[in-house]
């Protein structure tokens, strides 16, 4: 049977980790995800998982080893943060694109430089387009969830693809809440073995992992990389309705709240959404319809069913715990003004880029900008589109 605990998001995660029991962890510890190979080492040393720990020489190494591992036939996880992710960067394309379903814990904090430890996407957004699943979790149990579900979705034969298991640094790595644990078996159960088809050590089927990809194949082989990103789609859908037999807990793409009716809504990712939701909860008091969608899955992203869910309101704040420097929004602005695009009647959209760095972000903050959107919505007129939110000495 299920029970609860207590855990951090961290500890959630290495916990999850423990139950799947995989075949290989190849780390090396960085700030806000350290925590996660410490955790998992112990039940290593305990003699409670029978994987392999290889404690590397730095995160490109890390991920060399989990790729090797998978390419081998094993089931291969790791855990990084902010410049360790960064200087795993050409093993990340490397591994989505030898089709490798390595699964990796990564604990989100801002990018270098200035240096700063605490927690922004810009880890994260930077790699959107390495070929990756990237899945993102609000709460310490939604983290605890979403790598549980994580292999299923990599590891299915129409997907083949590593899948990015993101949380916010501190906000939910090192805080502890109440979460739902499943029963170990079940959780097996639910994920099942690895049983790839090819893989190096299978002698009756010799093959070549990262070989040269000369011009006559190289396309080829990046436009079956982009169709196994559009199968997982419906994967992760099944997955998400296998899982909720087993926790009574729903997942999709995105989680749309009080949408019903919403004249006004936001688009975020993250921690964030759980102050964007007390903002609502507060609003709706007053009788103000306003409504939030919290993106849990960014890659693939969710064209279509967003566009669906944002059809029927007048203005969207999109806000962007990165910055792209593209000079005309965030990342998260772009897929989601795209995806308005082909809307007949599409609202109104503006991106806020907030919370670098760690900055706090309160539910003052959520109701002023509701408030703009409501404007928007009255004048038609939007302003500029592109803003920062929070800095000192600025405006809103």
């Amino acid at each position: 049977m299920a029970r609860n605990d207590r855990m951090s998001g961290n500890e959630a995660v290495a916990f999850a980790m423990k139950q799947i029991n995989p075949d290989v962890m190849g780390a090396f510890p960085i700030t806000p995800s350290t925590e996660i190979p410490q955790y998992f080492s112990t039940y290593v040393a305990n003699g409670e998982v029978d994987t392999e720990f290889v404690a590397v020489e730095s995160e490109h190494s890390a991920m060399s080893t989990c790729m090797a591992a998978q390419a081998a036939g094993g089931r291969a996880i790791t855990a990084t943060s902010s410049a360790g992710m960064a200087l795993m960067w050409e093993m990340l394309y490397v591994t989505s694109s030898a089709r490798l379903p390595v699964t990796m814990a990564l604990v989100n904090r801002a990018l270098t430089g200035p240096i700063n430890i605490n927690n922004d996407h810009s880890d994260s957004m930077g790699a959107r387009d390495s070929g990756w699943i990237q899945l993102y979790a609000e709460t310490n149990q939604e983290a605890y969830d979403n790598f549980v579900q994580a292999m299923p979705i990599g590891e299915n034969k129409e997907v083949r693809l590593p899948v990015m298991v993101c949380q916010d640094g501190f906000i939910t790595s090192h805080a502890v809440e109440n979460i739902e644990l499943l029963d170990d078996e079940v959780v097996k159960k639910f994920v099942g073995e690895y049983e790839p088809e090819h893989y190096l050590l299978k002698k009756e089927n010799p093959l070549a992992v990262g070989p040269y990809d000369i011009s006559n194949y190289y396309m080829e082989h990046k436009k079956q990389q982009a169709e196994a990103m559009k199968h997982a789609k419906p994967v992760i859908l099944e997955v998400a309705r296998r899982f909720e037999e087993i926790s009574g807990r729903r997942y999709g793409f995105f989680e749309a709240f009080e949408m019903e009716d919403a004249e006004v809504a936001l688009v975020l990712i993250g921690s964030s959404a759980g102050t964007a939701k007390e903002t609502v909860k507060q609003l709706r008091r007053e009788g103000k319809k306003v409504g939030l969608v919290k993106i849990r899955v960014f890659r693939p992203f969710p064209m279509e069913e967003l566009a669906e869910a944002l059809k029927n309101v007048k203005a969207v704040a999109v806000m962007d715990k990165a910055e792209s420097f593209s000079a005309c929004g965030g990342p998260l602005f772009a897929e989601v003004r795209s995806a308005l695009y082909d809307l007949e009647n599409r609202p109104k959209a503006m991106n806020y880029v907030y919370g670098l760095g760690g900055r706090d972000i309160c539910v003052e903050d959520f109701a002023m900008i509701y408030d703009q959107l409501f404007e928007i919505g009255r004048t038609g007129v939007v302003g500029e589109v592109y803003r920062h939110f929070g800095q000192r000495e600025q405006e809103v």
